[in-house]
């Protein structure tokens, strides 16, 4: 198979990495300035490694406009996710909250969904799902209506999701759970802190973490051109968490394990340059989404998902087509040399409806035949052209294996 002649629209799966990227990579595993060095060994090299970790958290805290103690380095963003929902269960149990709160929206990654959910069977706190509309945007009333000040330990939703690419108000949301508190200052009673994966918004659309008025937020690398395996969580220095792990306390005392030196500064290499081209490729994928939405569903029964005027990520584009079975759509696009998505690949060979797509209010046919195409910095107009040449063929084999048609919509 020649991997260079198929067409990639699976970057929000994992985006390749960046050339210059890889290039600082193999020099920092090559050359003798010890970034590969344990960070906290006291000879020579240590020492420099150490510097090298600092240099990175303090350059990843300037390209996200936040102070370089609030960067804490994870292995990604299902871990950062899980510190920050876990971490906040244990600690208000420390406090004395017999039963936690954790409220998310019920579009959330598998993350912090599954985060919420192991918290509540294993450590028994409560989870509540505020509901979205059809679009997928937070019902910031019901959201608010969730909000127990004195035992939620914590409010998360998600920048931008990784589904349908649908950008949350995360200013107007926190607004709504600091009006349900009756406070805005942490550390007072009845504080409610509040947490976004903000995963597929990181380099996509705008993130003002502090201007946003959020307590901490998730990132990761591999979505961005850095190598799978590193991540960060940015948290303020009053976002009490407990560790669920002993070790050797590193990151703030929240995060044990030998220090990843050569991939936090993959991260933040990637982080600068995805921000520092945001503005010029977000014009440009938002032209190919246009051109692929347009192109797409001129199909009879292939519907955009987004209603027009929603506030997207412009690398996303999310269809779903009438009576048609996801797998055999994927299959037909896999063997045309396409590789697409329906949904989260976290959940990858799990047949089941989008659940992102259910609590938008789609019947579970329609969740169960979906198509995400995500576009990176390779992707091009011939690549949008390749797909919707292939994607007639597609949608009638999707349909013919789409047996007996039960049309819920």
């Amino acid at each position: 198979m020649n991997i260079s002649a198929r067409v990639y629209l699976d970057h929000a799966a994992t985006t390749p990495v960046r050339a210059e990227v890889a290039e600082q990579v193999a020099d920092d595993l090559a050359s003798g300035l010890g970034g590969w060095a344990n960070p906290a060994a006291q000879h020579a090299s240590g020492r420099r490694a150490g510097a090298l970790l600092a240099q990175a958290r303090s350059r990843l805290a300037t390209a996200l406009d936040v102070d370089p103690h609030e960067v804490i380095f994870t292995s990604g963003g299902t871990e950062a996710d899980a510190l920050a929902l876990t971490g906040r269960v244990l600690a208000a149990r420390a406090a004395g909250v017999a039963r936690p709160r954790l409220v998310t929206s019920a579009i959330e990654h598998p993350a912090v969904l599954d985060s919420a959910r192991t918290a509540a069977v294993q450590l028994g706190a409560e989870h509540v799902e505020a509901p979205v509309d059809r679009a997928g945007r937070v019902d910031t009333e019901s959201l608010a209506g969730l909000v127990a000040p004195g035992r939620t330990a914590l409010v998360s939703v998600m920048a931008a999701n990784n589904e349908t690419g649908a950008v949350q108000d995360l200013a107007g949301i926190v607004a709504a759970v600091r009006a349900a508190t009756g406070t805005d200052r942490p550390g007072t009673a009845g504080y409610v802190p509040v947490h976004s994966d903000a995963v597929a918004a990181v380099g996509k659309v705008p993130v003002d973490m502090h201007g946003w008025g959020l307590d901490a937020l998730s990132l990761t690398g591999h979505k961005l051109g850095a190598p799978v395996g590193v991540g960060a969580l940015i948290a303020r220095r009053d976002f009490t968490l407990v560790t669920p792990t002993g070790g050797g306390r590193q990151e703030r005392g929240l995060r044990s394990g030998t220090q990843d030196v050569v991939g936090a500064r993959a991260l933040t290499l990637a982080v600068e340059l995805a921000i520092l081209e945001r503005e010029a490729e977000a014009a440009r994928l938002e032209g190919l989404r246009s051109r692929l939405l347009a192109g797409a569903t001129a199909l009879e029964g292939v519907h955009a998902t987004l209603p027009d005027g929603v506030a997207h990520a412009p690398a996303t584009a999310h269809l779903w087509v009438e009576d048609a079975a996801a797998e055999a759509l994927l299959m037909t696009l896999d063997l045309a040399g396409i590789d697409a998505s329906a949904g989260s690949a976290c959940h990858a060979g799990v047949s089941q409806p989008s659940h992102v797509m259910l609590a938008m209010g789609y019947g579970e046919d329609a969740a169960r035949a979906t198509l995400r195409c995500s576009m990176g910095r390779e992707t091009n107009a011939a690549d949008i052209e390749r797909l919707l040449a292939a994607l007639p063929d597609a949608v009638q084999t999707a349909r013919r294996a789409r047996l007996p048609h039960h049309r819920h919509f």
